[in-house]
Order: structure tokens, then C-alpha cells, then sequence
């Protein structure tokens, strides 16, 4: 046991005050009697079991109790998909994983586990504990906590009551403490007593089974299971397989594995090689190394364009030369000015923007002092919007919009055809420009902060706008068609400026009404509704605020920019938003419009267009519809 933790000690009515310092981040551990065996009926690689309890555990300083009000205990870790199940807390004996955990309505924490395919692998320690585990000679399980706050040494006499604590894992073990947990002990079953651990495994009676709390348990556990997926693919950029792991039910943990092996494919994938051929439809990345596109200098390719007699410039710009060139050789397109790869812009389209740089040029520069220009957040980078990204041409996706119909047969009648029906979702190529002027004496700098001003400001004004076209697009004048223009999502009339909590639900409601909650929902609003969602209550006398603890509303994350339009509502399943990216981004610059100055002009320019691929997935709700 590994009870060790550094706390005063504690008598009763004579508790010593403690800070919170002096136990936080120390894992501990609890044990439990396993007071008999249980198999999901599903799936014979999953039990489920009881872990946890308010039963008092006697440390060095005293009784110790894990309280289990809600909010107490955060179970964020077991329900990442990552949590382990181990024997004896050995990180190298995984018995399996942690698919999901909760709180039993009796006050115990309960996990729900699988079983690790080494269990199969006759004669090895994980098989071994299997055999034992099933057989009913290993009965007890344990898990590791770390306190994450102040103790209350008040409430109960004599006693240290934790009120935040995080489990990390749970194990099987040989040694018991706590008889009141374990495998086999479900929502109101009687703990067997600790001392008594002769008796032979007792049944748990069948409980009564309430539908509509399993049916609301079972909804709530499916969102869990999708923004956990789509949380985890997006993490490791690997938003491709989420839709899939989806759709045919993955759990956290299969999930994990799918995308631990779509990394190792990617990193053993050569890179591109600089002089490769056109490839139709490629991607804009041409293969630079983490360093390569940190090295890239659009000052360079300015100044090289700026300047085009001076040969140290035209010099100096080599390396972002032979990247255009790649760019166009891997695209099979010509460019006006300098391409830009995505190598290069990727992690700059989410960046801060700083602005005009008149006042950075001076003999004691402070950069991180310049105060930058107060911009609306990006709304969608962070929802799982997907990115097609490398297209050579129009691009038409097939969707059905009707399936087959079925019919009843006389004898030796005949059946009546039916077909299923398909349209397309098109996607073409809409060019967005954008320029922004410096001064001459500005672009002769090279300074490592001029730089990254230059290079942050003509990526973010044209990440802005592709941002906003994505939802305000008209569809006209050269614009991609934004969501709140697409035929046929749903639409919810608020009855006031700031819409009710039964409004909000309304909007969830309309997308299941269709099928179409397909994916990880997410809202988003702007800073007015969002603020209005702190001081709002979903019914009168509750005081529970529409917005929840960990910043949701009925349970889905919310989004809050200034990108979304005075009164709107926007909720939905972005992944079914497509944003399609044509080339590469193309740097030009004028050094003669600004002649009578000395000023130089850079114009950025970028193919994109946006479609979407089931607009019934989409609600945008408003009072003035």
C-alpha cells in the first residue's frame, strides 16, 4: 500500500488546518473487496464494477473519506479513453482499459472496463490474473487518486473529508480495505462486511429497471463517446477517422488505438521531395520539416519581389524561391508571385495578428510590449470543420437524398421497384484577396518580430474572412454560400433577444428530429447571448444558469466569437461542414502603387469554397427570422 501523504495530524475535536499544497498531485490508493463476479451480458470482454465509496480508510493521521457528492469526484481522466486498467497499479500488466465511468445513484463510483487482448495470451501475467479474476480467487480491486483541494476537517469529528479528487486508474489487487466496493456491487447492494471475507459470493438482487433514467443515461453516454472521439482525432489531427470510429461505435479506448496507428503510418511516410512531379488534387504541403517552414521568411519573398534589380535580395530569398517552386511543381500550378505552402501557413491561420509596424523600428525595440490590434476570435478552427485542402478543380461529392421504399408482396405478386435518390454537394473555387501595405523602410528590417508581424497579419485577415464566409457567405458576388444561407437547415424563432435554456433545447431537438445528430454538436454565439447564458436560469426558482460548469449548455460545448452576427444562434455538427482549399496561398507584390512613398503592397490570395454535406445536421436560431 502506498498510503503515504503529509498531513498533520489529526484528534478529535482538535483538527490542524492544512493547505492544500501539502497533499496536492500525491497519488494514493484505495482497495476494495470484490464480493462476487460480474460480465456485462453484451459482451463477455466487459464488467463493470464498483470502485469507490464514502467508507472511512484509516491512514497514519487518521480516518479518511472520499466524499462522493457530486462535483466531488472528476472522473475527466477515466472517461478520456486513455484510463488503464492494471494489476496491482503495475503500468507494465494492463489488464485492459476504462471505457467509461460514473456515479451510481447510491453514491459509489462505478467504471466500466474491457479487457485487454494480452488476457488472451495463454501463460502471460495478464492471462494469468484473468484465469484467478474469473475464477473468484482475486476478488479485490483498487484504484489511484490524487486530492485536488483543501480537505474539510470540520464537517465530520475526527475526520478528513476529501472534496476533490481525481482517479487516475483503477486495478486489481491483492490486498482489501474498503468492503463496500468492488466488482459485482451495483446501485443499491449491500456491502458485505470487511471482516468477513469467508462468505461465499452473494447475488446482488435484480434491481428495478427505471427505461426512461436508462434511455437518458444511454444519450448522455453516447455524446460523452462522440466528443471524446471527435476531441481525441482532432487532437492528433486525425479528423478523418472520427466520422468512421463514430458511426460504427467505437469506444474511447478502440479509438485510441486507431489513432495511435494512423501516427505510426504517418511518421513513417517519406517526406515529399522537393522536385515532385504535379500530382492532380495533391495537397498544398510540399513536405517541410518542423524547422524548414519555421526558417520560411515572407520578408524574403518580399523583399525579393519588392526589389527585383537588388541581386542580394533576390539571393537572400533562395530557400523561399525553391519553396515556391515545389509548391507549383507539387501542384501543377503557375504562380503570380511566391507560393506559400501550407507547411508554412498552417500554424499561422490561428495566431494573433499584430498591425501596423511604424513604431517597432526604433533603437531600443520591445516587442512584447507592441500592443496589437483587438480582433474577433476565429469561430470555427476549433469545431472540426473539415479541410480539403490540395484541390486542382471543381469538385462534385454524391450524396443520397432518398433511400428505397419497401413493400408488401401478395402471394405471387410482384414487387414494385423502388430506387434510392442522389444528388451532388459542389464544391468550386471562390478567390479571396487581401492586401496590406508596409513601408519600405519597414520591409528593409530584419527583424525576427517584423517578421512574424508581417507574416500573422496576411494570414489572419484572410483566415478571418474565410471564418466569416463559412457562415455569412451570400452565395453571390464571387462568395462561397455560408450556413446561414444553405437550403434546408433547421431554424429556431427565439421569442426575445436572448433565447430560453427550452429554446436552446429546441435547436437539439430539430437536428435529432431529422437523424442528422450524426457527430460531436457544439453551439456558438457571440459575446452578447454568450454573457447572456451566465445570468440566464433555465426555469424560474432554480438557480441553475444556462450555462453549465465547464462552459456547455445542455450538456455541448459553446464556441463564444464576435464572427457570429448580432441575435444569432448557430448549433450543429461542423464536421458535416466542408471547407475546401484550392493551391496554395499566393504572395504578390506591387512596389510601384505605393511609388510616391516608398511604400510596397502585398496582396495574398486564396482559392477557397464551402459546402455542406447534410444541412439538416445545422440549426441556426435568431429572434428576427
Amino acid at each position: 500500500m502506498n498510503d503515504e501523504i503529509r498531513i498533520p495530524s489529526l484528534s478529535a475535536g482538535n483538527a490542524a488546518p492544512m493547505e492544500q499544497r501539502d497533499h496536492n498531485g500525491e497519488p494514493l490508493y484505495r482497495n476494495a473487496v470484490v464480493a462476487n463476479w460480474c460480465r456485462a451480458e453484451d459482451d463477455p470482454e466487459v464488467v463493470e464494477f464498483s470502485f469507490s465509496s464514502e467508507e472511512p480508510v484509516e491512514r497514519y493521521f487518521g480516518m479518511e473519506v472520499l466524499s462522493h457528492k457530486p462535483g466531488a469526484m472528476n472522473m475527466a481522466r477515466l472517461n478520456s479513453g486513455a484510463a488503464p486498467w492494471l494489476w496491482n497499479h503495475n503500468p507494465d500488466v494492463v489488464l485492459g482499459g476504462v471505457e467509461r465511468a460514473w456515479q451510481g445513484g447510491d453514491g459509489r463510483g462505478m467504471v466500466r472496463t474491457r479487457w485487454s487482448p494480452n488476457t488472451k495470451s495463454e501463460g502471460s501475467d495478464e492471462w494469468k490474473v484473468r484465469q484467478n479474476w474469473e475464477a473468484g480467487i482475486i476478488r479485490n480491486v483498487s484504484f489511484m487518486y490524487s486530492i485536488d483541494g483543501p480537505l474539510d476537517l470540520k464537517s465530520r469529528e475526527g475526520v478528513a473529508l476529501v472534496t476533490a479528487f481525481t482517479p487516475m486508474e483503477v486495478s486489481t489487487v491483492s490486498i482489501p480495505a474498503d468492503a463496500t466496493v468492488g466488482q459485482g456491487r451495483a446501485i443499491g447492494d449491500t456491502a458485505a462486511p470487511a471482516a468477513d471475507q469467508t462468505q461465499p459470493p452473494i447475488d446482488p438482487m435484480e434491481p428495478t429497471i427505471d427505461i426512461e433514467a436508462v434511455k437518458a443515461q444511454a444519450a448522455a453516454d453516447e455524446r460523452s463517446r462522440v466528443a471524446s472521439i471527435t476531441g481525441l482525432c482532432r487532437e492528433h489531427k486525425a479528423d478523418d477517422l472520427a466520422q468512421g470510429l463514430i458511426e460504427r461505435g467505437a469506444t474511447e479506448t478502440e479509438a485510441m488505438k486507431d489513432v495511435l496507428a494512423a501516427i505510426g503510418k504517418r511518421a513513417k511516410q517519406p517526406a515529399t521531395p522537393a522536385a515532385a512531379q504535379p500530382i492532380a488534387g495533391a495537397s498544398a504541403d510540399i513536405g517541410l520539416s518542423e524547422k524548414e517552414a519555421r526558417s520560411y521568411s515572407f520578408l524574403k519573398a518580399i523583399r525579393a519581389q519588392a526589389f527585383p534589380n537588388d541581386r542580394a535580395a533576390f539571393e537572400a530569398a533562395g530557400f523561399e524561391r525553391e519553396v515556391s517552386q515545389a509548391a507549383e511543381a507539387r501542384m501543377g500550378a503557375t504562380a503570380r508571385g511566391f507560393l506559400v505552402p501550407h507547411d508554412v501557413l498552417r500554424r499561422d491561420l490561428t495566431v494573433g495578428t499584430a498591425s501596423a509596424a511604424g513604431n517597432m523600428v526604433f533603437t531600443d525595440a520591445r516587442p512584447g510590449s507592441f500592443i496589437e490590434l483587438l480582433r474577433n476570435r476565429l469561430a470555427l478552427s476549433t469545431l472540426g470543420v473539415q479541410m480539403l485542402t490540395g484541390l486542382s478543380g471543381p469538385v462534385a461529392i454524391p450524396r443520397q437524398t432518398g433511400g428505397a421504399t419497401a413493400y408488401w408482396v401478395a402471394e405471387k405478386g410482384a414487387l414494385t421497384e423502388s430506387n434510392p435518390t442522389v444528388d451532388q454537394v459542389n464544391l468550386t473555387p471562390k478567390t479571396l484577396g487581401a492586401y496590406t501595405e508596409f513601408s519600405r523602410r519597414l520591409i528593409l528590417q530584419s527583424s525576427i518580430d517584423v517578421e512574424s508581424m508581417v507574416r500573422n497579419e496576411l494570414a489572419t485577415v484572410i483566415a478571418l474572412e474565410i471564418d466569416r464566409a463559412a457562415l455569412y457567405g451570400t452565395g453571390t458576388v464571387n462568395q462561397p454560400q455560408g450556413l446561414k444561407f444553405v437550403t434546408d437547415i433547421n431554424t429556431k424563432d427565439f421569442a426575445a433577444a436572448q433565447p430560453t435554456y427550452a429554446e436552446l433545447v429546441d435547436m437539439e431537438t430539430a437536428i435529432n428530429a431529422d437523424n442528422a445528430d450524426i457527430g460531436a454538436m457544439s453551439y456558438i454565439t457571440n459575446s452578447t447571448i454568450y454573457g447572456g447564458f451566465k445570468t440566464s436560469v433555465k426555469a424560474a426558482n432554480t438557480a441553475e444558469y444556462v450555462l453549465e460548469a465547464g462552459g456547455t449548455v445542455n450538456g455541448y460545448p459553446v464556441v463564444r466569437s464576435n464572427q457570429i452576427a448580432s441575435g444569432d444562434v448557430f448549433f450543429g455538427v461542423w464536421n458535416q461542414m466542408l471547407m475546401g482549399m484550392w493551391g496554395a496561398l499566393d504572395l504578390q507584390v506591387n512596389p510601384y502603387a505605393l511609388d510616391t512613398s516608398g511604400g510596397v503592397r502585398v496582396v495574398a490570395l486564396q482559392d477557397v469554397d464551402i459546402a455542406v454535406r447534410h444541412p439538416e445536421s445545422f440549426c441556426r436560431g435568431n429572434d428576427s427570422l
